[in-house]
Parts: C-alpha cells; structure tokens; sequence
C-alpha cells in the first residue's frame, strides 16, 4: 500500500514537470523575444532558449535544499543570486522571486493552520498593513532605475546577513503583560508543543510599534520581491513576544498574503516571465522537498553559515553592480 501510494505521487510529480515545461514550451516563441530584451547582454546568446530555464531549475533546486537547511526563505536566496549571476533584467527576477516565495508559502499554509502553529488572530491585523505596503513596495520599485534598486537591493541582502548572524531566537519569550491592542484584538492562544506535550499559553505586547514595523516590512517584500520571512520572524518573536513557532507559521502564512498583492503589481506590468517563473518554482519545491529528508540527518547550524556566505557575496556583488563598481 505505501510503495503504491508513492509511485502515485512520483508519477503526478513527473506528470507536474510535463505539465509545467509543456506550458513553458507553449510560451517559448513569445518569451524567448521578451527574454532577448531582458539579457542585458550586448551580443546575442547562442545558447537556445531552452538552456536558461533548464540551468535555473538545476540552480533553484539547490536553493531549494539550501534554504531548508538554513532555515531562510527561498525568495531570500533566489533574487540575489539569480538577480547577480543570471543575464536576466531584475525586474523579471524580482516578479518570479514573490511567485516563488508565494508559491511555498500556499504549500505550507494550510498545514500549519491546521495543526495550530499559524495564528489568524496575528495574522490578520500584520497581513492588512504589510499586504497594503507590498503594493507600494512594488510600484516603487518598478518606478525606480535598476541601479538604484540593485544598490538598496544589495544593502539589505548584506542587512538580512547581520540579522542573521546577530539575532538571538527565543522560544518562549517572556511576556508578562498583553499591552491593550493585542488585549482589544484578542491576539493570544494556546498550542501544544510536540516534543514535550505541553501546553503553552502565550500573549504579545508592543504591538503598535510591531504594526508599525510591518509597514517597512511590506515596502521592502514588494521592492525587492524577497518575501519578508526574514524580517516577520524577528518582528513578531523578538519585539511583539509570539513564541518561535507561532512566529515562523504565521511568518510563513503571511507570506501567502503579502506576496500576491505585490505579485499582481509585477505581472500587471508584464514583468512575469514564465520560462523563468516556471522552471524556478518547480526546481525550489522540489529542492525543498529533499530539503527536508536531508535536514533529519544533518546539522542545520553548519548549513547556515554556508547560506550567510553565499548572501554576503550575493549581496555584496548586488550592491556593488548598483554602484558601477562590479559589472
């Protein structure tokens, strides 16, 4: 019964790539003139328009197990290194970059509001303002030169990368008293914690100056389309107090929130490209996957600190091809 079970979903995996490169393939004539215009390359590429997407699956594959194991999002990994070492116009990368992160974050959604982890009562209020600021994001950074836009891209990789190497996780923070708002909102639970089986009663406080955070938070997710797990996660657990699991499902929840009313502003514009978006999906959730079973047997901690050098040189490389320095 098992090994049936996963032949079936081995074969609706295969029938998904069919489906999915089929439909890029559809689009090929059309996207490969669009593409030409997208390579800021001043020669023509000799490679077929079918290389691209088939190198991009392999690269976001491993960004995929990558960003697993390093606990970060995928979109965090995919703009700036597909942004810096692919000869595709930022734009294009910045819209598949949202669909990406959108894309995993609708996969784990459900789940996690099942088993309780993702709280909507958080949620709502948090997914309201940074949703409505993800537009703004996107329209400015659309309005923007891509110069501009490369240097403040690769400032806040390099920012992502002190958060992470400085940021102290707390499992349980110690909220003594829920501040009014979140008392008005009733924004507090309940959830049982697996691997003990206790209850955890939790609460949050500072919640204007949390909401108010968010608005940066969603500007940034639309200007750069990196989804905005990197900052949700610290907003909500170290200043507003939610517990690390409650922060990191409703992080992963709000993305499914955030990141489409900034992905229509791309594709409103024409700056979706499905032999990029594609192939890019498929290869992160698939690489995601594998993420997974490898993360039971390896150290993640290890794995993160390759994740923090490839954003360093990515985010470095942005910010100094933003300048004119590196080209």
């Amino acid at each position: 019964m098992f090994k049936s079970k996963r032949l079936i979903r081995i074969a609706a995996a295969l029938l998904f790539l069919v489906v999915v490169f089929g439909a890029t393939a559809l689009f090929a004539s059309d996207a490969a003139d669009v593409a030409k215009n997208a390579l800021p390359l001043t020669e023509e590429s000799s490679m077929p328009w079918w290389g691209w997407p088939l190198i991009l699956f392999v690269v976001t594959f491993i960004l995929g197990i990558l960003a697993v194991l390093g606990g970060v999002g995928g979109g965090v990994l995919f703009v700036p290194i597909i942004g810096g070492f692919f000869p595709f116009h930022l734009d294009f990368v910045r819209g598949a970059g949202l669909l990406v992160a959108l894309a995993g974050a609708l996969a784990a959604g459900p789940g996690l509001l099942k088993r309780g982890l993702a709280d909507l009562r958080l949620a709502i209020p948090v997914a309201l303002i940074a949703s409505s600021f993800a537009i703004v994001g996107a329209m400015i950074g659309l309005a923007l030169p891509t110069n501009v836009v490369q240097t403040a891209l690769g400032a806040t990789i390099l920012g992502i990368v002190a958060i992470m190497l400085m940021a102290k996780k707390s499992e349980y923070p110690e909220v003594k008293q829920a501040d009014a708002l979140s008392t008005a909102l009733r924004i507090n639970g309940i959830y049982t914690e697996v691997s003990t089986g206790e209850e955890i009663n939790w609460q949050i406080h500072r919640t204007v100056k949390g909401l108010l955070l968010f608005i940066i938070v969603g500007v940034m997710a639309g200007m750069f389309g990196l989804g905005a797990g990197w900052a949700n996660v610290p907003v909500l657990n170290l200043l507003m107090g939610a517990p690390l699991k409650i922060s990191v499902a409703t992080s992963k929840f709000l993305l499914s929130i955030t990141d489409t009313s900034a992905a229509w502003v791309y594709i409103n514009n024409g700056a979706v490209l499905p032999m990029i978006v594609a192939p890019s999906i498929v290869g992160i959730m698939l690489g995601s996957i594998v993420g997974v079973k490898i993360l039971v047997k390896t150290k993640p901690a290890a794995v993160k600190y390759i994740v923090i050098v490839m954003l360093l040189f990515a985010g470095a490389r942005a910010f100094l091809k933003g300048l004119g320095i590196w080209t």
